[in-house]
């Protein structure tokens, strides 16, 4: 018995004694004629590597970002649609990698988490539709392009889900969690002139920890240190809150706020606290901010929603900071939302220091 039919080939030679595969063998076209399976396969997988290899050597389109944020796009680049970026809308991530991420949302926290390069990124998840070719979009899509992010095409619906119904923009991204950075008292990061702390006792609202560290930022702290008990992470809605701020900003983490002040106090730190417009009978002395000057290194403690600092904290500080009413307040209002007292603080102390700094060196 022969060999089975479908290991049966004819050789070249049988090829060119059989006139029926002599005329098939003419009037076919050679890109068109059929092949053997595992000559088809063997032939498509050096396709999908010469694709796979040219779009990685894409070199992306410039991107100029103009004053106050605003994107200039160029002209070539406002013709790009996000079918010039690589998607795969079946490809799944592994299992691990999937455990551990979490879902970034909005143009600015996408944009920061890329380009600060703290985060292990995954996948760029982009509304599908016109949204897609805002130049704010497209300047998301161009950095995971550099830098070899798988970007996928989906829908409102999905990025709804994914955001929880936060303000995504149109943009979400998975990546690894960003997590409070391990404090050591012995250790001082301060930038140019007398250093600046932003002491944290549970803040729980993740709306006001991140516009926090978005004023803490914008006006120079030296270093931000959260409690890590009764405190928020630092999540994705954080990130939103400070417009991408958490992406690029170092926040720490301690476990006893208490021990740590104390021990800056032996270093020749001060500790200074802050209470309402109308704070109780203390045997710290209280004093408006527009008042302080930070001479020294200083801690600038403040409390969470509601509570204000612990007594435990109070009792380390050497001063009480307020911020006057401007008029009357009706019972039960006495004091300012933390984020809101946090940016008047920090720019009243900021701003003169500096001020005076800049005084005392001019020859």
């Amino acid at each position: 018995m022969g060999p089975p039919a479908e290991t049966f080939h004819l050789s070249p030679e049988d090829r060119s004694r059989d006139p029926a595969v002599r005329r098939r063998h003419r009037g076919s076209n050679p890109s068109t004629a059929p092949r053997h399976p595992a000559v088809a396969e063997r032939i498509s997988d050096r396709e999908r590597s010469f694709k796979d290899k040219s779009s990685k050597n894409d070199i992306p389109l410039p991107l100029n970002h103009g004053r106050r944020g605003v994107f200039k796009v160029s002209s070539e680049l406002r013709k790009l649609s996000l079918e010039d970026f690589p998607a795969d809308k079946e490809r799944k991530l592994r299992p691990k990698q999937e455990d551990r991420a979490e879902v970034v949302f909005g143009i600015a926290p996408c944009l920061l988490a890329l380009t600060q390069g703290r985060r292990k990124v995954y996948q760029l998840l982009v509304k599908d539709g016109d949204a897609s070719l805002r130049a704010s979009v497209l300047s998301v899509c161009e950095e995971a392009h550099r830098r070899g992010v798988q970007v996928s095409r989906v829908s409102k619906k999905d990025l709804d889900k994914m955001s929880s119904g936060g303000v995504h923009q149109g943009v979400c991204l998975r990546a690894s969690p960003l997590n409070f950075l391990t404090f050591d008292s012995e250790s001082d990061t301060s930038g140019h002139g007398v250093p600046l702390w932003l002491v944290l006792e549970r803040i729980q609202d993740p709306m006001n920890l991140g516009a926090i560290l978005r004023s803490a930022y914008f006006l120079g702290v030296d270093r931000v240190i959260s409690s890590l008990r009764y405190s928020c992470p630092l999540s994705p809605v954080v990130s939103k809150a400070s417009s991408g701020v958490m992406e690029a900003m170092r926040v720490y983490g301690c476990d006893s706020l208490e021990d740590m002040l104390r021990t800056k106090v032996k270093q020749g730190w001060q500790v200074v606290g802050t209470v309402g417009a109308d704070p109780e009978a203390s045997r710290i002395p209280v004093t408006p901010c527009s008042d302080f000057q930070v001479t020294r290194p200083t801690m600038l403690l403040m409390g969470g929603e509601g509570e204000g600092l612990s007594g435990k904290l109070l009792s380390v500080c050497q001063t009480l900071l307020t911020i006057p009413a401007g008029r009357d307040l009706a019972p039960g209002i006495e004091s300012l939302n933390v984020s809101v007292a946090a940016g008047i603080m920090l720019h009243s102390l900021l701003t003169k220091s500096r001020w005076l700094s800049q005084k005392e060196s001019r020859p």
